[in-house]
């Protein structure tokens, strides 16, 4: 039978209450009750979700995963920490636990759907190519395409490293020039990819003469963006979303 036993201490650390040194300390002056009892001793042993905690009065809810979705806007690192910008981490104000990542990466100057969580497992199936997980973007695209753009994102770009990539689905909604030109220069597409090599979406538009200047997530795997976000806001995924999840 499994031990689903937690030191006190690890428990603590684990939602992102204290400290191991600070649980001892605060261990140590009466400050934390176990079962309405107080306990003195860091090493105890409880049951996460059975045990009642308390810290300084307030209960310490558990929690082993947690799964959000955030809208992400520009400007900010999809990182767990970063020394020179905002993290996504940063915007996950009500978080439980210490040990949440970003499900994948988007690049500073992207928007979009960003899954957080601790999950592992799941974050290794969305993002595992041989899993071919759906990952559709929305892109405003500067430059000509080629006449045969779809049928050449249909078999794979080569970028111009010579990488690569596996067939993705192009979708071009839009085509226009901008005022005063008559030549036709930039383009608003919708693109299905199944991996996410390094900054991919770019890369693969540069390989066709082009450049992305606008780009934002839509959807991951089942997951769509939730239009109701705005940029920088986020919401925990629903239990009908995290049921879609478990079958990538």
């Amino acid at each position: 039978m499994a031990d689903n036993r937690m030191r006190l201490d690890k428990f603590l650390t684990e939602m992102n209450v204290l400290s191991r040194s600070q649980a001892k300390e605060a261990a140590r002056k009466g400050r934390i009750l176990v079962n309405g009892e107080t306990e003195k001793k860091t090493d105890r042993k409880i049951i996460p979700g059975t045990d009642h905690v308390v810290v300084d009065g307030q209960e310490i809810r558990y929690a082993e995963y947690e799964y959000y979705m955030l809208n992400k806007p520009q400007g900010v690192v999809s990182a767990t920490e970063d020394h020179l910008h905002a993290t996504v981490l940063d915007l996950i104000d009500t978080k439980i636990r210490k040990d949440l990542f970003p499900v994948g990466r988007l690049d500073i100057d992207t928007e979009g759907l960003l899954l957080i969580t601790n999950d592992g497992g799941l974050a290794h199936r969305l993002l595992a190519p041989k899993k071919h997980v759906d990952k559709v973007y929305y892109a405003r695209v500067e430059g000509r395409l080629p006449d045969h753009a779809q049928e050449l994102f249909e078999r794979g770009i080569t970028l111009l490293d010579g990488t690569e990539t596996q067939p993705a689905g192009l979708e071009i909604i839009n085509i226009g020039c901008r005022a005063g030109e008559s030549e036709e220069d930039y383009s608003e597409i919708r693109l299905t990819i199944h991996e996410g090599k390094f900054h991919q979406v770019k890369r693969m538009f540069e390989a066709v003469g082009c450049s992305v200047i606008y780009l934002k997530r839509l959807s991951m795997g089942p997951i769509e963006l939730d239009e109701g976000l705005k940029p920088g806001e986020y919401r925990r995924l629903t239990e009908k979303e995290l049921e879609q999840l478990q079958i990538c």
